[in-house]
């Protein structure tokens, strides 16, 4: 059962770390380019305000974002923009969010995102937390995929591996930490199953698009590759 009052918690939680974070950088660190190949770190924090409008959106049952022209249109207008506009964008949107997540609402209807991606609405919160972690990852301030909390890596895992489960193009695969394991890929009967193993992070870096694997233990075949998300 997903609580999304605990989720919409997290967010709050994880957007504090991440304001402390980048107030700490000046503007200059602003311009430089973040791990997002092409982005600078301005590209992720205005993504990561527009991104939380867009999701309020969702949430208030209009389309995320009017076409994938104007998101990417609004994120290259923003990005250059000082730190302490930055910062007071990140912060007024995300309680815009938090506001949406805690108005009364059916949390287990059907919603919308991207691409004609449908989900229910009480993972909406959860969608955020990842964005607010995996980008302030992608900054490239010091904060690491190690950092994470534990529980978000997991569950974030376990997205992941549910995503590209049943994907025909990515072998039957076996991710698992050592102590627990995940199923993803085509079904066991389609090939032979390969095990990939290592530490949370590693796995998550994997399988988010954040790392290239090579420090995976892979047994049965080579590494996967992986469509994009």
């Amino acid at each position: 059962m997903i609580d999304h009052a605990h989720d919409l918690a997290s967010v709050r939680d994880a957007t504090e770390r991440l304001l402390t974070a980048v107030g700490t950088l000046d503007n200059a660190a602003v311009t430089q380019p973040s791990r997002l190949p092409g982005w600078t770190r301005g590209h992720v924090l205005a993504h990561l305000a527009r991104n939380a409008d867009a999701l309020v959106n969702v949430l208030e049952g209009r389309p995320m974002y009017v076409s994938g022209e104007a998101r990417d249109a609004d994120i290259e207008r923003d990005a250059p923009r000082a730190l302490d506009v930055q910062l007071a964008d990140l912060r007024e949107s995300a309680v815009r969010f938090q506001e949406a997540g805690d108005a009364p609402a059916d949390w287990s209807r059907t919603v919308e995102l991207r691409n004609g991606v449908k989900d229910t609405a009480a993972r909406v919160p959860f969608r955020r937390w990842v964005e607010v972690e995996l980008h302030h990852v992608d900054l490239g301030i010091g904060y690491e995929l190690e950092d994470l909390p534990a529980e978000f890596t997991e569950r974030e895992i376990d997205f992941l591996a549910d995503r590209f489960a049943g994907h025909p193009d990515v072998p039957s695969t076996r991710v698992t930490d050592g102590t627990r394991a995940w199923s993803t890929g085509r079904r066991p009967d389609d090939g032979p199953e390969v095990t990939v193993t290592g530490s949370p992070a590693d796995l998550l870096g994997w399988l988010a698009g954040r790392r290239d694997g090579a420090v995976l233990r892979v047994d049965g075949g080579p590494l996967p590759a992986l469509p994009p998300l």
